[in-house]
């Protein structure tokens, strides 16, 4: 993981052979269940050491605590997500603006809503905890990816770029958590995912060039010419 953990939420010892990894998987998946079956309050060492299938000592072996376990679960969780947005910006490279804000707006939802129950389960039982780092190496992820992807559309100039990315990976993953935050998130998900479409390509319609040119800056607002 790119981020570095806060000491008191460090896993013990990573897992290197096989048949660790399978343990931590193992775990990993019982704190799901667990999760999903009691919710946060239900979350306990024992009950997940009992479903994983593993005594009590082995957990402690990688984890000190629950907390421990949930950074490293959601951090897993923010890890396979960033690397879909990536591959995903990676590959379809040389879009037009409306093509680039469907692409991310549905890479990055699918990323998230592969289980929708796990995501908000995670989002729920993490909130006590400090992740910030998480979400900030995130972040950073996705901000790379997102101007990659304009950059080689429209060949932007940095300053400008910067400016357009951060708004706008705001916005999506803003958007996203809170729509996962409440209930009826799968009934709600589609009208969501069309509207964060719209909002999208409107932006980036609005501000957008064929080279995305800085016209001129007022009060520390970006404003892009049009040609």
């Amino acid at each position: 993981m790119t981020a570095r953990s806060p000491a008191k939420l460090k896993p013990r010892k990573m897992p290197i052979q096989a048949r660790s990894q399978a343990t931590i998987e193992a775990i990993f998946e019982a704190t799901i269940q667990v999760l999903l079956q009691g919710g946060a309050r239900a979350l306990t060492t024992n009950r997940i050491a009992e479903k994983a299938g593993v005594s009590i000592g082995t957990l402690y072996q990688y984890f000190p605590g629950k907390e421990a376990l949930l950074y490293a679960l959601v951090g897993r969780h923010l890890d396979k997500a960033g690397e879909a947005v990536e591959r995903a910006c990676r590959v379809h490279g040389g879009m037009s603006l409306a093509d680039c804000a469907d692409l991310f707006v549905d890479a990055y939802i699918d990323a998230k809503a592969g289980d929708v129950a796990v995501s908000r389960a995670l989002y729920h039982a993490s909130t006590e905890l400090d992740m910030q780092d998480l979400g900030a190496a995130m972040l950073a992820r996705l901000h790379q990816a997102v101007r990659g992807l304009l950059e080689h559309a429209h060949g932007g100039q940095p300053e400008t770029l910067d400016t357009i990315v951060f708004s706008w990976v705001a916005v999506v993953t803003g958007g996203t958590r809170v729509l996962f935050e409440q209930d009826g998130t799968i009934e709600r998900l589609p009208a969501f995912r069309a509207q964060l479409k719209l909002m999208s390509r409107a932006y980036l319609d609005i501000l957008g060039t064929s080279d995305m040119r800085t016209d001129h800056t007022r009060n520390g607002e970006c404003y892009l010419a049009k040609t």
